[in-house]
């Protein structure tokens, strides 16, 4: 037999980590009544600058209300396209290089985590002799494409 002495108590302590994940129901699948005229108002969506903006509006007295993450992520477009940014162009072997801002990739990063459709190719075309577009999806090229179309009409 084995008799094992310690001079001092051993005190052994367990963690436990709980995790809880709650996802709340996007309140586009709710109904909402108009506070001005008390009239149910119907599911739509808007147009903004290539966006496509949830929202609600009442046939009665026409008035809007625009989903708050769509509001939100459109303001931050906003503050970047209204942003002048100085980069970097450099020669790399044949071809040159323009170094991206990490806040516009990060906002781009973004939304395609909510489209759900991450591509790391972009779509770069000469627009004019002064102008060089960058598309970091097709379908944002086509819906900003049908917004300029609109707007001309």
């Amino acid at each position: 037999m084995v008799l094992l002495v310690f001079p001092k108590p051993i005190h052994l302590y367990t963690l436990h980590i709980h995790i809880s994940v709650y996802t709340m129901a996007d309140i586009f699948g709710a109904s909402i009544v108009c506070d001005a005229c008390n009239q149910k108002m119907e599911k739509g969506f808007i147009a903004r600058q290539g966006f496509k903006l949830r929202a609600w509006k009442c046939n009665d007295c026409t008035k809007q209300w625009i989903h708050p993450t769509d509001q939100q992520d459109y303001e931050n477009f906003s503050r970047l396209k209204d942003k002048q940014f100085q980069v970097k162009l450099r020669l790399v072997g044949n071809s040159y290089t323009v170094s991206i801002p990490r806040e516009i990739i990060e906002f781009e990063e973004e939304m395609q985590r909510e489209m759900k459709e991450m591509n790391k190719l972009i779509n770069m075309s000469l627009e004019g002799p002064d102008k060089l577009s960058l598309f970091f999806s097709r379908k944002v090229k086509r819906f900003i494409n049908e917004d300029k179309e609109e707007q001309q009409q």
